[in-house]
């Protein structure tokens, strides 16, 4: 596709996400960026994929139950949170300017992972059985890292088939749907994984809250209690989804074999 026209066409759909009030400015700005790599490197049949994960996150996301013990962000995604889940996809969508194919599998695998994750952490918000850690260990507050429940796990196969299904129908490739699937629920554990081991956890020492971040909402300096002080939700998602982004090129050159 010519720039100028992912450039057009991403700006308009960033635009109406940004009106929409799903996108930060600088979440829009972000997701202009990312929108035209994947159209620049995939054609329409990535940007459907893309569509697919940001219109069923988006939704999913606000119908999730608020849950005030957490220190989220908010609904409206910011341009980390477009990065960290997008950032992968884009990059890899221009390896399709190489390789016909290639482009369209790293994107569906990396944004179908994005979509895991969202959906089950919006899905396991409703479960009324208590997480456990990496789904098998010990029961863990809700919100914490690394907390799974059955529900969220059925919600994040629900996510990743929906964007694996967009990339093997609009690819017109029928393997796209087991590969970008599994790859995409593998990259949810792997967030789920790095999360419980490696984020940072921190806690408001005014508010008693835990919280994900070095300043909590309240405005307080939190205290560490564990990981690394540095690695935030938004880079977890980020290793986590850039994992499947080379899980599924790697997938794909096999797969030409």
């Amino acid at each position: 596709m010519l720039p100028s026209v992912a450039a057009l066409a991403a700006g308009a759909v960033a635009l109406l996400a940004w009106r929409a009030r799903s996108l930060t400015g600088g979440g829009a700005a972000a997701g202009w960026l990312v929108g035209t790599l994947v159209l620049v490197g995939t054609g329409w049949s990535g940007g459907a994929v893309l569509a697919a994960f940001f219109v069923s996150s988006s939704v999913v996301g606000r119908l999730a139950p608020a849950q005030p013990s957490l220190d989220a962000k908010g609904e409206r995604r910011d341009e980390r949170q477009v990065g960290a889940n997008g950032g992968a996809a884009a990059a890899g969508a221009l390896l399709g300017l190489w390789q016909p194919g290639l482009g369209l599998w790293i994107v569906t695998g990396s944004l179908a992972a994005a979509a895991a994750d969202t959906w089950a952490s919006s899905i396991g918000a409703r479960s009324r059985a208590a997480p456990r850690l990496r789904l098998l260990g010990p029961r863990v507050a809700p919100g914490t890292s690394g907390g799974m429940t059955p529900l969220g796990c059925a919600g994040a196969l629900v996510g990743a088939v929906l964007v694996a299904a967009t990339g093997a129908a609009a690819g017109s490739a029928p393997a796209l749907l087991p590969m970008g699937t599994l790859v995409g629920f593998a990259g949810m554990f792997a967030d789920s994984v790095l999360g419980s081991v490696l984020q940072g956890r921190f806690r408001c020492p005014v508010c008693g809250q835990a919280s994900e971040w070095q300043v909590h909402r309240c405005g307080a300096r939190t205290v560490p209690e564990g990981g690394l002080a540095w690695l935030d939700n938004d880079g977890v998602n980020l290793a986590a989804t850039s994992l499947a982004a080379v899980v599924a090129g790697v997938a794909w050159l096999a797969w030409q074999r």
